[in-house]
């Protein structure tokens, strides 16, 4: 694959040498990393895992769940020689570690139920889904008299962070300094304070979220933004189906919006207008919970979701056609089935962090009727589905598959048609050493104006100023070498690089849609740093990209920062 890459690159960018010695410098570099594999059997026991699955799978036990005990670690361990230091005994000291209630409360066994090894497995995941924990373990003691204690381990995070958020793509840059804090008092309670600025707007933003309050599952968050071209304020409060064998979940959202949106043309601003959303949704689910491997979900519930547009006062950059006003109240009804079937592993989108990939099928739709009685502006059905299934194993080679669909039906004629497709390839070389493959397609039909596809530097053709292309359907491929190296600097971080190949164009007609839409293609090289000891829960992206395509005011090279969810 990647000496056909290389050959295209010599073909067709003959100007470029310094970036195809780049790359095969660094694909050797990986092929002799991947090549080693004398040192991986201490990572695997310290994982617990062996490239994809649970080295030992959980006796079958029978029995009662007696007492609980709880192992809450700090952040660094200064038993190991390495953590041992002044500085990392006075970050432990004025850390407040995760208090034991907030890990109990959110086990799916407390002492008398009975014995269940998947709730075992899935309080683990429920556990490390926490941005404050870096990994969970449960351990059963089988006692002789058919009780069976619980051992619970788990490691925290540093949770207070002062933030500085950089991203550059494009000659465009989106930054962000505030400071968070994931895990206030021990509580698990989420707040932050951000200033950002980026291409639309500078914001002062205020963040709350407690996904547990008191000790229930019932969660709050909410969003106060003041903007330099308006406000977001959202609201939400619930309770989620926070397991597979949970009975019930509620919701009640609220959001209110006054903001400047663009259109792009190859980077530049093309034209500007001012969107005014308002949405209230109440949901009410069910479910007998867990049969077997499968659950399914009903719900029912009333959305109420309000657009305005208007052309953007003092703009230099009016629209030439406004998106059409959209006022949609529907009660609307729902399913879901849900597989259980997830696969512990490492290295895989993370570097040495355990993740939890889902490897089971799942479906969902939502079918919702606006009317002009309800104070709808038209008559229409609303369709939301979405799906995905996965296949293999993180030991060797897996699939994961993902779509949706989204659309009205007005009149006989479907509107807002979009439908989403994603195929995810992972062949794994050795622990140390992945390849992936990303494939991702947008269909667009008679989109509403604010829906259309943008494709640029960020949203994955890294070569490119940010937002090149715009159209009602767009298609990126995406081929990655990934690496995972050994190196963890000061303990903080860990390191790993890839180089990468993306390819993608938009097409389609409308208002925005003013590039050529011709095929882009880049090659560049990567470095990622996870952060596994803060509860950021991002991983830095540094990526040079070279583009092979585009008009010639393009620079030859694209530095693109940013910091994103994996790898």
């Amino acid at each position: 694959m990647f000496q056909v890459i290389y050959q295209q690159l010599d073909q067709q960018a003959p100007a470029q040498p310094l970036t195809v010695w780049a790359l095969a410098a660094f694909l050797l570099f990986g092929t002799a990393l991947a090549r080693g594999e004398t040192e991986i059997r201490n990572d695997q026991a310290a994982l617990g895992v062996s490239g994809a699955a649970l080295l030992i799978s959980p006796p079958p036990i029978e029995g009662v769940v007696g007492d609980i005990s709880i192992s809450n670690r700090n952040v660094f361990d200064l038993t190991d020689p390495a953590e041992g230091g002044a500085l990392y005994r006075f970050a432990n000291r004025i850390h407040v570690r995760t208090r034991a209630d907030v890990i109990e409360q959110q086990l799916l066994l407390k002492p008398g139920d009975d014995y269940s090894a998947q709730a075992i497995e899935e309080s683990e995941r429920i556990l490390r889904a926490n941005r404050y924990i870096h990994d969970a373990s449960i351990t059963p003691v089988l006692h002789g008299d058919g009780v069976v204690d619980l051992e619970v381990a788990t490691t925290d995070v540093w949770t207070l962070m002062p933030k500085l958020s950089y991203t550059q793509s494009g000659g465009a840059s989106d930054v962000s300094v505030g400071i968070k804090e994931t895990n206030l008092f021990g509580t698990g309670v989420m707040l932050e304070l951000d200033i950002k600025s980026d291409p639309d707007r500078d914001s002062k933003i205020l963040r709350y979220k407690d996904q547990n309050l008191g000790d229930s599952w019932y969660g709050l968050s909410a969003l106060y933004s003041d903007n330099s071209d308006g406000h977001d304020y959202a609201l939400d409060f619930g309770k989620p189906f926070y397991s597979l064998d949970s009975k019930s979940s509620n919701r009640i959202y609220f959001q209110d919006f006054d903001r400047v949106d663009s259109f792009y043309d190859r980077g530049e601003l093309a034209s500007e207008y001012r969107h005014e959303g308002s949405t209230q949704n109440f949901a009410y689910g069910w479910s007998r919970g867990l049969n077997g491997d499968w659950v399914r979900r009903f719900s029912v519930g009333y959305v109420s979701d309000e657009h305005l547009f208007s052309n953007a006062e003092d703009s230099l950059y009016p629209p030439g056609v406004l998106p059409a006003n959209r006022i949609l109240n529907y009660p609307v009804i729902g399913f879901e089935i849900v597989e259980d079937q997830f696969e512990k592993t490492s290295n895989v989108n993370q570097i040495h962090r355990v993740e939890d990939r889902y490897f089971g099928t799942r479906f969902g739709a939502r079918l919702g009727y606006a009317s002009e009685g309800l104070g709808s502006d038209r008559d229409a059905w609303i369709i939301d589905m979405n799906a995905h299934t996965g296949f293999g194993s993180s030991a060797k080679n897996s699939l994961m598959l993902d779509g949706g669909l989204e659309a009205r039906l007005e009149q006989g004629d479907v509107q807002n048609l979009k439908m989403m497709m994603s195929a995810g390839y992972y062949r794994r070389y050795s622990e140390r050493s992945m390849f992936h493959v990303g494939l991702s397609g947008y269909l667009g039909h008679n989109l509403d104006l604010d829906n259309y596809v943008q494709l640029g530097g960020d949203s994955g053709i890294r070569g490119y100023p940010l937002r090149y292309q715009t159209g009602d359907s767009a298609v990126l491929l995406t081929v990655e070498h990934r690496l995972f190296t050994k190196w963890y600097p000061f303990r903080l971080f860990r390191v790993g690089g890839a180089i990468f190949f993306d390819a993608g164009r938009t097409w389609g007609s409308g208002e925005p849609s003013v590039s050529d839409n011709e095929l882009l293609r880049d090659v560049g090289i990567g470095l990622r740093l996870g952060g596994d000891r803060s509860g950021l829960g991002r991983m830095i992206h540094i990526d040079l990209a070279f583009p092979l395509d585009g008009r010639d005011d393009i620079d030859s090279m694209q530095l693109y920062i940013s910091t994103k969810k994996s790898f």
